[in-house]
């Protein structure tokens, strides 16, 4: 069967969602037992709401021009790729179980399981979750791509990846909320991740979240996470995009910035994670903090004798919705949400400035830092388009490129459709 025929059906639904916002409204039977509703992609449900079925998706394609330590030879490279393009599926079974499946569409055409898990919803408020999905790791990380602050994450989490990557595996978690608290607890299978002796590797993964306040404008937020993951044989590299995606996304000039090399003929034996978060909301405003620190411990039973490796960094970000409105939050989860505009023929608009910092060290092989700062303003047209700009500059100590280069500047650009 061609690759045009295996898409088709995913394509002829990506259509139906995109289209389904045109006729927005809600229909009911004859019976009263099925609800319809087509605004902001497809749902149908029974109006128990035992059986359900939704479908979505995003859209986000980017534009990055960045120059300096940024690019291998220091002159200025230019990109443009498609970001994300997800298809999303998701439902309720017999009231008590819930599945969620997002495939992801790449360039090059190929295809790929974002997410693809099952749910027990029977021991309220607690829920089980089975299947390919990321593990629950910092605020940032938890808030959905569609409705982080900046086009990029902070760099602190190109710090450990692995605490909120699925790794192409297979996982369980356990999670529960109530009226201020929000927690999870997971264990993660990373796949192809077999150590010489065929010992699977398990990464564990604890998050705790308080928020004494949490509607929109009114957030009060602390959280914690902490990962481990088990194994023999972790090579200890550490690289940063420095904030834009560009730097490694088919880029023939990117540079990927390597603060900590791969050790070859010697491991570290032990990976862990801590993370700390803290929130604060107010109408228009909103202020945001994580700190991250990886621990990486030397097997020191090889030839080769190593030291240690330690990763930790900080971001600070002030927000501010010009058009008045406020950040959505929900406690469930322990995250960010969309913002809704007020104006549906201005929109909702937002500025920001995020303060990156990141450093790796081991004994007197490194001492590597990372400084970024990063503006920008984001257009909610409506509550399906956003369009963003970002400019980051950013300053390392001893790493550079060929060129010699210690700082860089960038510009990157967004357009996102979410159905």
């Amino acid at each position: 069967m061609s690759r045009f025929a295996h898409c088709r059906l995913p394509l002829s639904l990506l259509t139906l969602a995109i289209a389904s916002p045109l006729y927005a409204g809600t229909v009911s039977t004859d019976g009263v037992d099925l609800v319809i509703k087509t605004k902001g992609g497809f749902e149908v449900k029974t109006v128990d709401d035992a059986f359900s079925f939704q479908l979505g998706g995003r859209l986000q394609l980017d534009m990055d021009s960045f120059n300096g330590v940024m690019t291998k030879n220091g002159k200025r490279a230019d990109e443009a790729y498609l970001r994300r393009a997800r298809l999303e599926a998701s439902g309720k079974v017999y009231s008590v179980w819930g599945y969620d499946f997002s495939v992801s569409f790449a360039d090059d055409g190929e295809t790929s399981w974002k997410e693809a898990s099952i749910s027990y919803l029977g021991l309220d408020p607690v829920t089980l979750k089975f299947g390919r999905f990321d593990p629950d790791f910092g605020l940032e990380s938890a808030t959905s791509s569609k409705w982080i602050t900046a086009i990029e994450r902070s760099m602190i989490y190109d710090l450990a990846p692995w605490v909120n990557d699925h790794q192409e595996g297979m996982g369980l978690q356990i999670s529960a909320s109530n009226q201020v608290l929000y927690g999870s607890a997971s264990v993660n299978r990373p796949k192809n991740q077999e150590d010489t002796h065929g010992k699977n590797k398990n990464n564990y993964g604890l998050r705790v979240v308080y928020a004494p306040l949490a509607s929109a404008g009114n957030v009060l937020h602390f959280g914690a996470s902490y990962a481990n993951s088990q194994g023999d044989e972790f090579d200890g590299r550490i690289r940063t995009r420095l904030g834009v995606r560009g730097t490694s996304e088919d880029s023939a000039n990117g540079n990927r910035l390597e603060l900590a090399p791969k050790i070859k003929n010697a491991n570290f034996d032990r990976d862990r994670a801590w993370g700390l978060e803290l929130a604060w909301a107010h109408g228009p405003l909103s202020l945001q903090g994580e700190y991250l620190r990886r621990d990486l411990k030397a097997d020191n039973s090889s030839k080769v004798k190593r030291n240690d490796r330690k990763a930790e960094g900080y971001y600070g970000q002030i927000a501010y919705t010009l058009t008045g409105e406020s950040r959505g939050y929900k406690l469930d989860g322990g995250k960010f949400d969309k913002i809704k505009p007020n104006d549906k023929s201005l929109g909702a608009w937002e500025i920001f400035y995020r303060h990156d910092q990141i450093q790796v060290k081991e004994s007197d092989f490194l001492d590597n830092k990372v400084k970024g700062h990063t503006f920008g303003v984001n257009w909610y047209a409506n509550e399906a388009v956003k369009i963003s700009a970002d400019y980051l500059k950013v300053k390392t100590s001893e790493p550079s490129n060929k060129a010699g280069d210690k700082t860089g500047d960038a510009l990157s650009l967004r357009a996102q459709y979410v159905f």
